[in-house]
């Protein structure tokens, strides 16, 4: 008995002490940042964007990380895209967007006024998309293509459906649109539904829309990385995939500037809740800056990503963290890495960083739990989880330094990049406030492995857009929308961001800090109305059969490792693509009980699918593609640029030779010096005369396969007389 007592006092001991442990790894699990963002990778026309916490529009610049609170505004004939790993969102002409809401479960965005195409190519059970315009929120309820439109005076929405399915709530009603239905919905306290089949109509925008996607859906580089990773699909065009013999199939870009090294060329902008980011200038400069590992293989960078999503059943898969960026820094007598007197850098110093190589941990310099740490490293590289756990522990929870690593880049020529500190925190190009370095200085310097705690100016949060030239009209900040879920309350101002992060010693303060100093939940939005309880109908969308395409179980809540049964990934070479025009396919012989009988399809007129509010567009009905004649093409882009790739790298290998000659033939330094610029210029050349080449070779072939659509489908080919069967004889 006296046995059995102090076994129970042990097991309600360890109860208690598991009762209090699990509340504070809750509490550090809910100040982990989201572990995605969202990318804007693509940019034509005007289009002025507004961070969060402030209320300046500035020129919107690509690859900016975009999150909770940031505002898009697209003026007349102006096109934008983002990219959230597992969906596309495109903004049309004269549309005006707000992130309500963006994390690893949810993504809510605000539509005032203009059009939005949405491709949702994975969508977890846990997972919620909502649109929410002026007259009512739109939930998705599965993967597929999705377009949203709302007319200038906000009092008409207008929903397609070309693929998926989708639940609209608003004036005390809910209506489920069906795959090829549009659906317009008129009035704003009550709605006047009309709900259609889709007539396969596009404009030039879905043309544009569903040109994006098939870069998506025919990917190369699909293969190799994982297709959570936000802007692969940018690779195809600006690199090429080589084999190597220690890290396997890794990515080398196409520069033309001789030296070239990563995160040299871009600006160190600053997003909460993560702090200083890097945005790179080149147009493929997401992912392999936010994601992976680069490494020198025969004397040029190669970028070693994210390993893809694994196509065996069962396999545990962890969605790739986003990182702000997968540098260490340089410190030293030269480097600032902590803050001066005064909270900002020490006199004489300049800030130095270099890229982490395969294997290296990165140490988040924001508030974080290990879980978190471990998930950001093993979702980028191959590292050791015991290895993740001590820097942990030295750098997190003791606050010192690693010692006695080898950093595998820091001895690379050229690898690392300074600027000044004024450049550093007000984002201005690095590349042109570079500062020299001596590589021997560099070689020998302590690394230290978080960013430089120093408070942010404005401008960094602005970041290196210039004041924008046009301005969203007036309606677009003061028109309230109709959600269906409540909303965060908005990011606090940066003043007040400013003052708590210089508090904290210059380092981002965390999310639970954050949100001691959000605005109050009453005065949190007030241009955000909470859709009324719908009215119930026989059958509301929650009735959904479940979804093929979409996992029974959680999608990596939290970024914790799942067991997932794998949704199909888009890494087939040549997959169909999801096209704006799939085949006819009428529904007016089902029956539907989700809604009343005014609100039914029956047969629309022609070209009807944006009655009432449509954008500046020319409607077409456009036939489908040929399946055939895409695939071929692709093929031969694929190809070509396979052929190009194997070009550059023998003219990379003879370029690494010839530096290898000059260093053995030099005979002093100055003499060594001369020939080394003067070979620079030699090489530089001719990486930009190759450029030209391949530039013109890619938009010869695209041309001569848009005379190949637009000619007429060949007739059959007669058979030959020897094929005709013989006569038969009278």
């Amino acid at each position: 008995m006296k046995r059995y007592t102090l076994h129970l006092v042990s097991l309600l001991s360890l109860a208690l002490t598991m009762a209090c442990l699990i509340p504070q790894r809750a509490a550090a699990d809910d100040d982990d940042p989201p572990g995605r963002v969202a990318r804007l990778g693509y940019v034509r026309g005007n289009v002025s964007f507004e961070p969060a916490g402030t209320d300046d529009w500035v020129s919107a610049v690509i690859n900016r990380p975009l999150t909770t609170g940031d505002k898009l505004w697209n003026d007349t004939d102006s096109y934008s895209e983002l990219h959230l790993g597992s969906a596309s969102i495109r903004l049309g002409s004269t549309t005006g967007f707000t992130f309500l809401n963006l994390t690893d479960n949810t993504t809510q965005v605000q539509l005032t006024e203009g059009t939005l195409n949405i491709r949702v190519r994975r969508l977890g059970d846990d997972e919620t998309f909502e649109v929410d315009t002026p007259n009512l929120a739109f939930t998705l309820l599965r993967p597929g293509n999705y377009k949203v439109n709302v007319n200038e005076a906000g009092d008409a929405t207008l929903v397609v459906v070309r693929d998926g399915q989708g639940e609209v709530t608003g004036g005390g009603s809910a209506y489920t649109i069906h795959p090829r239905e549009t659906g317009t919905f008129n009035g704003t306290d009550q709605i006047d539904a009309d709900i259609e089949s889709w007539d396969n109509s596009s404009d030039d925008f879905d043309d544009w829309c569903s040109e994006r996607d098939r870069r998506i859906d025919t990917s190369v580089s699909a293969r190799y990385v994982s297709n959570d990773v936000i802007g692969y699909e940018d690779l195809d065009e600006y690199g090429g995939w080589r084999p190597t013999p220690e890290y396997g199939t890794i990515w080398f870009p196409h520069v033309s500037i001789v030296g070239w090294a990563p995160y040299h060329y871009g600006h160190w902008a600053y997003i909460a809740p993560w702090g200083y980011t890097w945005v790179d200038d080149a147009p493929w400069g997401f992912a392999p800056f936010h994601y992976g590992r680069w490494v020198v293989v025969g004397g040029v960078w190669g970028w070693v990503p994210a390993p893809p999503r694994p196509v065996v059943v069962g396999v545990v898969y962890v969605r790739p963290v986003y990182a702000p960026a997968l540098v260490a820094w340089v410190g030293g007598p030269h480097f600032g890495v902590a803050v001066g007197v005064g909270g900002g850098f020490a006199a004489g110093v300049s800030v130095g960083w270099f890229p982490l190589g395969p294997r290296e941990v990165y140490v988040p310099s924001y508030h974080v739990s290990r879980n978190y740490v471990n998930n950001v490293n093993v979702t980028n590289t191959t590292v050791n989880t015991t290895v993740v756990n001590n820097y942990y522990n030295t750098t997190v929870i003791n606050k010192t330094t690693v010692n006695n690593v080898t950093y595998v880049n820091q001895r690379v020529p050229g690898a690392v990049s300074a600027t000044t500190p004024q450049a550093f925190t007000s984002a201005q190009s690095v590349s042109k406030n570079a500062v020299v370095v001596n590589q021997r200085e560099v070689e020998t310097a302590q690394v230290v492995a978080t960013t430089p705690a120093v408070a942010p100016s404005k401008q960094a949060v602005l970041g290196s857009g210039t004041t924008a030239r046009v301005h969203p009209p007036a309606t677009f900040q003061n028109r309230p929308v109709v959600a269906k879920t409540a909303p965060p309350p908005p990011p606090p101002t940066f003043a007040k961001q400013q003052q708590a992060i210089q508090a904290n010693g210059g380092k981002p303060i965390a999310i639970s800090q954050m949100r001691q100093i959000q605005p109050e939940p009453t005065q949190a939005r007030p241009t955000v109305k909470i859709a009324p309880p719908a009215k119930p109908l026989p059958t509301q969308a929650k009735g959904v059969q479940p979804n093929p395409n979409r996992p029974a179980t959680t999608n990596n809540a939290g970024n914790k490792p799942v067991n997932t049964v794998n949704p199909p990934s888009n890494t087939a070479a040549n997959p169909p693509s999801n096209t704006a025009n799939p085949p006819a396919n009428n529904n007016n012989g089902k029956a539907y009980n989700d809604r009343p009988p005014s609100s039914r399809p029956n047969n629309p007129p022609a070209n009807n699918a944006n009655t009432g509010n449509a954008p500046n567009n020319t409607k077409t009905t456009t036939p489908p593609p040929n399946p055939q004649l895409e695939q071929k093409h692709q093929q031969q882009i694929q190809d070509l640029r396979a052929q190009q790739d194997q070009e550059r790298q023998r003219i990379e290998q003879q370029q690494q030779k010839d530096k290898a000659d000059l260093a053995k033939k030099a005979a002093d330094e100055a003499a060594k010096q001369a020939a080394q610029q003067k070979l620079n210029q030699q090489h530089q050349q001719q990486l930009e005369e190759l450029e030209k080449k391949h530039d013109a070779e890619e938009a010869k072939l695209k041309q001569q396969q848009q005379v190949e659509k637009k000619a007429p489908p060949k007739p059959p080919a007669k058979p030959n007389k020897e094929d005709k069967p013989p006569k038969k004889d009278k």
